[in-house]
């Protein structure tokens, strides 16, 4: 695929950024922090219950040509948040400019604060949390209490009640027009007789050949929003579990939503993250190419694909995170703050491996002996 990328360049005038994003808002009440309110379109002050609605918007959520994107003088808009830096996974996650000591949400590693400020694309849109932290919580010691072979002591922390972190987490999506043409081979499978020998008779045998036929075509698809993970914080096959997204949830970004949350800044760029849909695109354009193709096999040869009508927009989707020490090692759960689905990571009870190969052996004894007497 080929995907025309504009050469960078020094911009002429930078595009002017937003003073340092602080996503606080006071309760007009009692002058408490007012957070956002998951499951519900308005924010809540935890101290005297008051409660405020979001400011409504009309807007539409803006697609961006990637051209504008990706040219260093391109008129996209950004923003400039604190951040806070994990020295051991590498999360860059958002935090309150007064707190100087903290633990990584995603590792649970302890860091003192070290404030930056991180310039980055401005979010076109995010998915409101929906799940409120205990329900996550519940969510999760339900996933803890099916997995087989985890240590008691494990379910029993994690159960503990510790607070979840409920973070924003930034993803790319794409979307794009394609226009393939492939050549390759139609394979058909048809069936000869032979006479083979069997028990020294003749036995007659039908056995299958393919029929190859040279083909050639076009195929075009148009790809709406292929989600692309803008974080290299958590394993790549956590966030995969947690989908599927529900993108039709997508709001025009307003700070209020992130009021009481954190949120993590990219590191994966909007080029590199094209690289990646742009791998997505093409193993669907291929499964395309082959269903057009037809017969009972199919061989593509050849396949050139152009895209047209690249557009990008920057997105933080909800996300519950709770990082646990057991034993010295950290151990990482995510449950998707909109549909509840889980994942994590999980260490293994070597008694509880042993007793269960100990009890297999006692069954398949006594099965054995059984079976002796029955002889």
């Amino acid at each position: 695929m080929k995907v025309p990328i504009v050469p960078r360049r020094e911009p002429e005038r930078p595009p002017e950024v937003p003073a340092t994003q602080e996503h606080r808002f006071p309760c007009d009440a009692c002058g408490g922090d007012m957070r956002f309110d998951p499951g519900q379109d308005r924010l809540v002050c935890d101290h005297c219950g008051n409660t405020a609605p979001l400011p409504s918007s009309r807007a539409p959520i803006r697609e961006i040509a990637i051209d504008e994107g990706l040219r260093a003088s391109g008129n996209v808009e950004q923003e400039e948040t604190r951040v806070l830096s994990c020295p051991n996974c590498g999360a860059t996650v958002e935090f309150d400019p007064a707190i100087h000591a903290a633990e990584c949400p995603f590792c649970a590693t302890p860091v003192v604060t070290d404030t930056g400020v991180n310039r980055h694309i401005k979010p076109a849109a995010v998915i409101p949390f929906v799940l409120r932290e205990p329900q996550a919580h519940d969510a999760m010691n339900d996933w803890l209490g099916r997995l087989w072979f985890a240590p008691n002591g494990l379910q029993q922390y994690a159960r503990k009640g510790r607070k979840m972190s409920g973070i924003y987490v930034p993803f790319w999506t794409y979307d794009a027009q394609t226009d393939s043409s492939y050549t390759g081979q139609r394979g058909d499978i048809y069936y000869v007789t032979q006479t083979v020998m069997r028990d020294g008779k003749p036995v007659q045998v039908q056995v299958p050949r393919t029929r190859w036929t040279p083909v050639r075509g076009r195929v075009a698809r148009f790809f709406d929003d292929v989600v692309i993970l803008a974080s290299r914080s958590l394993p790549k096959s956590h966030t995969d579990a947690l989908q599927p997204w529900d993108m039709a949830a997508l709001s025009p970004y307003a700070p209020q939503y992130l009021a009481g949350f954190r949120a993590e800044a990219y590191q994966v760029d909007l080029e590199a993250g094209l690289v990646e849909a742009r791998a997505h695109m093409e193993a669907v354009i291929a499964r395309d190419v082959r269903m057009d193709i037809g017969g009972d096999q199919q061989q593509i040869t050849t396949l050139d694909t152009r895209l047209s009508d690249v557009t990008f927009k920057h997105v933080l989707l909800p996300v519950w995170v709770a990082a646990y020490k057991y034993r010295g090692q950290s151990y990482r759960f995510v449950v998707n703050g909109q549909t509840g689905r889980v994942q994590g990571e999980r260490p293994y009870s070597k008694w509880k491996i042993a007793l269960a190969v100990l009890a297999a052996l006692i069954v398949a004894a006594i099965v054995g002996l059984i079976a002796a007497q029955a002889r």
